[in-house]
């Protein structure tokens, strides 16, 4: 599933080409894409047919397109190879087409929903008082969200037995961040990833979030982390983030730090990448 950086670049992308756009028409070509949606895919339609979209949104990992009535928004679940593009009417439909939603002013383009694995897909919600669909209210904020409240954050890392990269891939706790930018923003702060949260200080918590940020903003200056051709903007196009990676995806390679090869260990069915010599093993881990 695509990160904060990734899902930030789709985001900007739409809100530039959908904004304030009316739904013309909504065209499911697969049932699963539409199978959190309960009532099916001629409701989805029909519910969105006339309907003006407001500026899109997002928290961490999570995007959606409010309607400009303020009472449901469509959010999108990208999965594993989930792709918003945003096309000409006339360009040749996707293999992997999916949805597509045209508007009543066709010349600005339509939206297309494209998905390989179709482990993704568009549904319909009502929102809550805060402006999130309903179904993600529990999602904690992001660390590039101005309201992102450190204090609290490092409060609940203290309180939690748990280690810190569980904790920075708990949505619960803070959004947005997944198993690459954990592993980069762990090795700018020098912390393993099985060091207790129980153990981290204000100072080293506040430490990991600014490393986190700096981290998020780069690769959204790069536009996203691209390791194959599934993750794109809304143009198509791919980021160049991982180019500039750190830790993740560079098993055997020296640290840019001192030298040391990167290792690579099994995490949570995931991999975990990392400094042996600058991310000291807690003593206490066997």
């Amino acid at each position: 599933m695509p990160e904060l950086p990734e899902v930030e670049v789709v985001r900007r992308g739409l809100d530039r080409w959908v904004s304030g756009r009316v739904i013309a028409t909504v065209e499911t070509l697969h049932p699963r894409a539409v199978r959190r949606h309960q009532l099916g895919a001629q409701d989805f339609a029909a519910r969105l047919t006339g309907a003006r979209v407001a500026a899109v949104r997002r928290r961490g990992k999570y995007l959606w397109l409010p309607l400009a009535d303020g009472e449901l928004a469509v959010l999108a679940h990208l999965g594993m190879s989930g792709q918003l593009l945003i096309q000409p009417a006339t360009a040749p439909d996707e293999r992997h087409l999916r949805i597509r939603v045209t508007f009543t002013d066709p010349g600005e383009g339509e939206l297309r929903f494209v998905d390989q694995r179709t482990f993704g897909g568009l549904s319909l919600h009502p929102v809550t008082a805060d402006g999130l669909p309903d179904v993600i209210a529990h999602i904690a904020r992001d660390p590039l969200d101005p309201a992102f409240d450190e204090d609290a954050f490092h409060a609940a890392l203290r309180r939690r037995r748990t280690t810190v990269k569980r904790a920075l891939l708990d949505q619960s706790l803070i959004s947005g961040v997944g198993n690459i930018y954990a592993d980069e923003a762990l090795w700018r702060t020098r912390l393993h990833y099985e060091r207790p949260t129980a153990s981290l200080t204000r100072p080293r918590t506040a430490e990991l979030v600014t490393h986190i940020r700096e981290v998020m903003n780069e690769a959204l200056a790069q536009g996203g982390t691209s390791f194959d051709s599934l993750y794109v903007n809304v143009n198509g196009e791919s980021g160049y983030f991982d180019r500039s990676l750190d830790a993740y995806g560079r098993e055997d390679e020296p640290c840019r730090r001192c030298g040391t090869p990167i290792r690579r260990r099994p995490w949570m069915n995931r991999s975990s990448y990392f400094c042996p010599r600058c991310q000291r093993r807690p003593a206490s881990v066997v």
